[in-house]
């Protein structure tokens, strides 16, 4: 798993998905439950995985739609 996005904007987050999956990439949110830890607030930010092969395409869909993707790596 790559990471390829990191917010601490729920919009974003769930927009991000919804383009992923309309391109039939499969992507996983983690620290969905750090609200427990940090009372709701929403200061630690969620991030987006995506396999390695799906890396790439991921990313270009992203960028196309105004979203900024962490640095390669």
């Amino acid at each position: 798993m790559k990471h390829l996005l990191s917010t601490t904007d729920p919009t974003v987050m769930a927009f991000a998905k919804a383009l992923l999956q309309g391109e039939d990439i499969d992507c996983f949110e983690l620290d969905v439950n750090m609200s427990i830890l940090e009372g709701g607030i929403g200061i630690f930010p969620r991030r987006l995985m995506v396999s390695e092969e799906d890396y790439f395409p991921a990313r270009q869909t992203l960028e196309d739609n105004g979203i900024e993707v962490e640095a390669l790596s």
